[in-house]
This record gives C-alpha cells, structure tokens and sequence, in this order.
C-alpha cells in the first residue's frame, strides 16, 4: 500500500514556496499520494498554536527571518523577492481556488496550481488577492476559466475550514507541514526526514 502524505499548507508562504516542488517530485519518486490541504495559516491556526503573523514578531524574529529566506534562495537555487510587493497577503481564496481545482481536476492538477501561486507571490511579485491575477494563473496552467466560480461554491469554503479543523486536530502550527500516519514533518526544512520515512514505508 503506497504512503499517504497529507500536505497542509498556506498558499502565500514563502516556506511553502521552497518546499513544493521538491515535495511533488518526492512523493513521485516513493509513489506516494498527496492529499493537498490550504488551511487558514493566519486566522485561525496561528491564534490556537501561539503563532504570530510576521508584522507581530519581535524585530529579532522578523530580522532573522530575512536571514534564512536568503540563505534558503542561494541554498535552494530558487529565486525569491525578500520583500515582495503583495506581501502580507491574505491567501483565503487562493486556497479556495486550489481546493476547487483538486475536487474538478485532481490532485496533480491541483499541485500545479499551488506551485503558480507560490511563485506568483515569491517571484513574480503579483497579487494573489485580486480575482483577475488567480483567473490569470488558473488560464496559464490550462485549468478551465470556471474553477474560479467553483473556488467561491460552498463545497470549496467547506473544505477549507475542515482541513484547518483536521490540521488543528492533527497538532499542525505552521505551514508546511507534511503528515505521514500520524507523524508530522512541519517546514521544508524537514524533508529529508520527510524523505528517510516514506523510504521506510
């Protein structure tokens, strides 16, 4: 039986943007299913685990942080904004959209979505807020315009808010976190162990 790997993630997390495509190419390479799940990061995640939004940081925090996403850029090869223009960014329909696109298109479609939406808040610099930029992303991924209408359906919005109850359930505080049979794997940092255990499976 092939592993299960559930993908909690925020859509407008530069974290999430450094980790996913190596997640989607490892869960190829150990044939394992992704289950793809936006939560709400900020709104609700944050204020049940004692998580702070990154303007809330103690400047320490905030200035270490710029550290690391460098540092992670020049490590990873991945081209990255510091301080990119729609960032703080609210990513609720976003996340919507990829979770309708994963209930019409499947999942792998909906990774492809994800990953346009990463880079476009991380590299692009545009704003993943505004409807016009999201039904711009879902044409250049070749997903039908109407998954736009289905990210503002009420199975959409209910998605969300059950996989933010599932990732709380869970013991998720941060985004990304990868979840194999109980255990959790929380940032990109983490995915060699993330990798040693899917090999162990």
């Amino acid at each position: 039986m092939s592993p299960v790997i559930d993908y909690y993630l925020a859509p407008q997390s530069p974290w999430t943007y450094f980790g996913h495509a190596r997640l989607v190419q490892m869960a190829h390479q150990a044939g394992a299913t992704v289950r793809i799940m936006p939560v709400d990061l900020g709104g609700q995640i944050f204020p049940a685990t004692g998580g702070l939004p990154v303007g809330q940081r103690p400047p320490q925090r905030q200035a270490y942080r710029m550290v690391e996403l460098q540092r992670f850029s020049h490590f990873l090869q991945m081209p990255l904004n510091l301080k990119p223009q729609f960032f703080p960014v609210a990513g609720d329909d976003a996340a919507r959209l990829i979770i309708a696109v994963d209930q019409h298109d499947g999942v792998d479609a909906a990774l492809k979505v994800c990953g346009a939406v990463l880079a476009a808040v991380w590299v692009q610099e545009r704003d993943i807020a505004n409807a016009s930029v999201l039904q711009d992303i879902l044409r250049e991924q070749g997903i039908a315009a109407d998954r736009w209408t289905a990210a503002q359906a009420p199975a959409a919005q209910d998605a969300y808010m059950a996989y933010t109850r599932q990732a709380l359930d869970a013991g998720i505080f941060g985004a990304p976190s990868f979840v194999v049979d109980g255990e959790i794997f929380w940032g990109q940092d983490r995915l060699e162990f993330l990798q040693r255990r899917l090999q162990a499976a």
